[in-house]
């Protein structure tokens, strides 16, 4: 069948489409930007590229007459704290609109638990996406899923964040919160389970593993699975606030993900409608299995995908496309180059390691300073890492800068800084024909305290940058 997944750039969206395309169904793929789509590592006929902005109030796309399915993943949860209803109800809206030529007989949506009365922003939100789609004459199946447990989710990464770097904890009363979470393999068997399936059609269902478990228990799980010991302490007087402060420093999340996360986990989220298992009998994995088979993933480094990849709040209005080319105009630039006398495929191995467990080849600790500072300043900090340790992809996160483009063929490797900035930064590496090893980092200043900023880092940026290239033309590893 053709199918149209929209969130195909999207955490869920990129686990999904390997499968929809492995099962033989030809996909249309919609993304906000082409440039952060590898289209050429699915190699596969069955797959065509659509750009769609879905917050663009001119939205103009024509898609082909015949489609039978429609996923909706789209969500906004990352991008603010109290405007994230208003771009889902405008997205959902658009969606609708894109859709209505088609002859499609299905829209998927995933949810969120939303039974509680006193419901989260975040969760009031996705239930009135619900309402919108439903309202639509195409038959529609909304999977509720309250937290899903996989290698690079939000909720493994926060999880795993706190319990490896805090051996006691004094935490919120919200830990003591229920909910019923499932392995993100079970969610994509899910989605693709009730693909057409008559009894499916213009029904909602909740999704959720075998376990009901507080947050607390889940730490404390996790810890069991990773043999390391973790006292948890709650305490009432924790608001929500101080709660989302408290997350924002010690995790990878931004500050928007962190509130709008606060604000959820008060809200109880297990399972009521379970009929789904009768319509699509599953092995559901428990939550230890779950953690477990994530970490396998980590070890293969096979990480699919990670939510750390979506564009951060404040640059959500960057098209990648206009960053590749990168200005000259009112720029100052640091440019080093070296003779390449290390086997150049080594150094560009190198190159496509940099950031995250590898380091930044020189004075990593000084990367790590300016990424507490940029916390400090309620920026994304290192924290993020990347998502697979020996390899980059345009869009992917790498510490506080962005991928914007990555071609091993071409030898081009560039990053666009998403740290607090009074400034636009560009940081480039490639190797030329003739075997030079080039590096450039380029800032675009804002007004005069940009340009005091850039030439108050002059001097380190002099010492750092200087032996940066070197060392990542002369590093190599250790097997």
């Amino acid at each position: 069948m053709r199918i149209l997944l929209t969130g195909a750039n999207g955490y869920i969206g990129k686990r999904l489409l390997p499968l929809l395309l492995s099962n033989g169904h030809e996909v249309i793929a919609v993304v906000r930007d082409k440039r952060r789509f590898e289209h050429k590592k699915y190699n596969s006929s069955l797959l065509s590229v659509i750009e769609v902005d879905f917050l663009n109030e001119n939205l103009f796309k024509t898609l082909p007459p015949s489609i039978d399915v429609a996923y909706y993943l789209i969500h906004s949860l990352d991008t603010s704290i109290n405007n994230f209803n208003k771009l889902e109800t405008q997205a959902a809206k658009k969606f609708l609109e894109l859709i209505a030529p088609t002859s499609v007989k299905q829209i998927v949506y995933l949810s969120g638990i939303s039974h509680s009365e006193n419901l989260s922003q975040h969760l009031s939100s996705r239930l009135n996406v619900e309402t919108i789609l439903s309202k639509s004459k195409i038959p529609i199946t909304t999977l509720r899923a309250g937290i899903i447990v996989g290698s690079g989710s939000a909720s493994f990464e926060i999880i795993r964040d706190l319990v490896e770097k805090l051996p006691i904890m004094i935490t919120p009363k919200w830990l003591n919160t229920k909910c019923q979470p499932i392995a993100i393999r079970n969610v994509i068997d899910y989605l693709i389970g009730v693909l057409l399936k008559n009894e499916c059609l213009n029904q909602s269902f909740d999704i959720g593993g075998p376990e009901i478990l507080t947050y607390k228990q889940m730490l404390l799980q996790y810890a069991e699975v990773r043999e390391i010991k973790r006292f948890i302490f709650t305490l009432p007087i924790m608001t929500p606030k101080l709660s989302s402060y408290w997350l924002y420093f010690v995790t990878s999340t931004s500050f928007f993900l962190a509130v709008n996360l606060v604000n959820s986990m008060k809200v109880e989220v297990v399972c009521q409608n379970n009929n789904i298992h009768k319509l699509i009998p599953l092995e559901l994995f428990d939550y230890k299995t779950s953690i477990q088979r994530a970490f396998k993933r980590i070890a293969q480094n096979m990480v699919l995908s990670s939510w750390k990849d979506a564009m951060v709040a404040g640059h959500t209005d960057l098209h990648i496309g206009s960053l590749v080319e990168v200005p000259t105009y009112g720029c100052y630039f640091d440019r080093k180059k070296i003779k390449i006398k290390n086997k150049p495929d080594q150094v560009l191995d190198n190159i496509w390691s940099i950031g995250g467990e590898r380091g930044w080849y020189y004075a990593t600790w000084l990367w790590r300073l300016r990424g507490f500072i940029d916390r400090l300043a309620g920026g994304v900090g290192l924290r993020r890492g990347k998502t697979n340790l020996n390899n980059v992809e345009a869009g992917d996160s790498l510490d506080f800068w962005r991928v914007i483009y990555a071609d091993k063929n071409q030898k081009r490797l560039l990053l666009f800084a998403e740290m607090i900035l009074p400034g636009e930064a560009w940081l480039e590496f490639k190797i030329s024909s003739n075997n030079f090893l080039i590096q450039t980092a380029t800032f675009r200043p804002k007004g005069i305290l940009g340009r005091t900023y850039w030439y108050l880092l002059l001097p380190f940026h002099f010492i750092l940058f200087k032996r940066m290239i070197r060392n990542v033309e002369r590093f190599i590893p250790k097997h």
